[in-house]
Order: structure tokens, then C-alpha cells, then sequence
């Protein structure tokens, strides 16, 4: 269950990138918020900065919170929050679907565990997922969970979202991610599953997440042709 805060956040972001609240505006003040949302001022304050943090909005002395958001022009993916490919889906508006061209259990090889970070022996599922946007087979994911931490998964399930099946069913919190970002030279594989034409690098994203004890349940490398996205990523600078 998602605590109030974090429901005002997805809700006044869900305005902002519909235009509700538009670009360089002022959010309705700090009482206004609390009456819409029959909350607390900490709460909307909480519900604020995660908006900052992740790029809507910067709060300004005296005056307000301004909206900073602006929408991409590419299909974005944030660098410093966590999202499912849904999630982007649904934010950014554009049609996809998801094609599992491989999905085993299996305990982790050597080779696994060095690559992944889980230990040896690591009952893992084991996933490959091509994803095409807007007709063209852009992304190839290749996905290992943690099986007590999924148990259920299926090809039909991760067709959809596996943090929609892992949140809302299975009732797991995940908490974090660690991310590196590299380009890399397009393998054969990558060739044959998407539509690259002729282009031979690839932005990969390789990710760990963890659960609220700190476990990792989720290494992921995802491949994205290189010319149809952009990554985004906020920070903020300390003492402003």
C-alpha cells in the first residue's frame, strides 16, 4: 500500500505532464494542497520533495513552487527514479507491446553470479523480453529476479509488468536501484531481435534493485537502440 505522501506525488505529476499545471507555473500554495488532498502540510512538503527530486517542480522562497517539467521529445527514461517500462508507457503516451523470447528457473552459475551480483546457487528466473514501440523492436531486456522474491512469475505475467505482479500481488517494496550506463557495440543477438538498421551501438542499462531489507531481487540489462531515446536524471544541488 502506498503511503499518502507518495499518492499526492503521482497524482499532482500526473497533472503536470498532462499540462494541468503548466511549464514554469506556480503550484497551488501549501493550503490549498492540503484541502485538496485532505492531508497534512508535512505531507504535502514530503509529496513536494520527491517532485523536486525527481525534476517537476523547484520550490522558491517567497513565492511558490515553480513547475520545471517539460515534456520530452524523445521517449524518456529516468535515470534517477525507478520505473517500470508501463510506468514510461503509460507517462510518455506512446502504443508498445512486450514479445518474452525466453523464460527459465534455474540456480545461478559462476558466470551468473559474477555478472549479476547474486550469489552462487541463487534460485533466479531467468528472462529475455524484446519491446516495440510504435512498431519498431527497440529495447532488449534481459531480466533475472530472485525466485523467492517472485515466486509465481510466469511468461504471461512478465508480458505486462513483473513490478506491477511484484507490488500489488506479491506485496514487495522495492526501495532501490543502482544504475550504469554505457554504449556499446550491437552483438549479432541484438541484430537479429531488433530493428537497428544501420546502427551499430547501443545504449545498455545495467541495474540492480533491492527490496526495503536490502536484498537484491533483480539484475537487469536493458539494450536500447541508441537514436530513440534519451535518459533523464535530476540532481539537486546540496544547500540550495
Amino acid at each position: 500500500m502506498k503511503a499518502r505522501y507518495d499518492e499526492i506525488y503521482h497524482d499532482i505529476r500526473r497533472n503536470i505532464e498532462a499540462g494541468a499545471y503548466a511549464y514554469q507555473s506556480y503550484l497551488p500554495s501549501e493550503a490549498v494542497l492540503t484541502s485538496m488532498y485532505t492531508c497534512s502540510h508535512s505531507t504535502v512538503r514530503r509529496a513536494i520533495a520527491v517532485l523536486r527530486d525527481n525534476g517537476y517542480v523547484q520550490p522558491v522562497h517567497g513565492k511558490g513552487v515553480r513547475v520545471t517539467y517539460r515534456e520530452p521529445e524523445r521517449e524518456s527514461f529516468s535515470v534517477g527514479g525507478i520505473e517500470s517500462f508501463d510506468e514510461v508507457r503509460r507517462r510518455s503516451g506512446f502504443s508498445s507491446s512486450t514479445r518474452v523470447i525466453a523464460f527459465e528457473r534455474m540456480p545461478a552459475t559462476q558466470t551468473i553470479a559474477d555478472y549479476t551480483g547474486f550469489a552462487l546457487g541463487d534460485d533466479l528466473f531467468i528472462i529475455e523480453r524484446v519491446r516495440t514501440i510504435d512498431g519498431e523492436a527497440l529495447i532488449l531486456d534481459r531480466n533475472f529476479f530472485l525466485a523467492s522474491a517472485a515466486e509465481g512469475l510466469t511468461p504471461e505475467i512478465a508480458e505486462t509488468s513483473i513490478y506491477s505482479y511484484l507490488e500489488k500481488t506479491l506485496g514487495v517494496t522495492i526501495a532501490m536501484s543502482k544504475r550504469e550506463i554505457t554504449g556499446e557495440r550491437a552483438t549479432d543477438r541484438d541484430h537479429e531481435l531488433l530493428d537497428l538498421d544501420d546502427i551499430d551501438y547501443l545504449a545498455v542499462v545495467k541495474s540492480q534493485t533491492f527490496d526495503a531489507q536490502g536484498t537484491m531481487i533483480e539484475y537487469t540489462q536493458s539494450r536500447h537502440r541508441l537514436d530513440h531515446f534519451c535518459f533523464r536524471s535530476t540532481a539537486v544541488r546540496q544547500g540550495v
